[in-house]
């Protein structure tokens, strides 16, 4: 089943953002075919920043989504204010079985 993971930064976390991004690819990357995407959430205007982090995983449980989440050391670090998960559906687009 698929999950939508949205995690919202604390204010003002871009340096703790840049300081843990390469740990957090590499967990993302560990992740293999499980991510079906994955992506920063970007503040509006003219020069975006990111604010937050989302993710579309394919697992078995909620539960283990939510360990998963748990685990990204952007979460670790403490970067995140919020996390929400929530079940999703794919219905069009590239990489969307027809």
């Amino acid at each position: 089943m698929l999950f939508m993971i949205l995690a919202h930064d604390k204010p003002d976390s871009v340096d703790l953002r840049m300081a843990t991004r390469s740990a957090h690819l590499d967990y993302i990357k560990g992740a293999g075919n499980r991510i079906k995407v994955a992506g920063p959430i970007l503040s509006p205007g003219d020069d975006p920043k990111p604010v937050g982090s989302m993710i579309v995983i394919d697992a078995a449980s909620e539960g283990a989504v939510r360990l998963f989440a748990e685990n990204d050391p952007y979460a670790t670090a403490g970067l995140f204010e919020a996390v929400e998960i929530k079940p999703w559906k794919g219905v069009t687009g590239e990489w969307i079985p027809s």
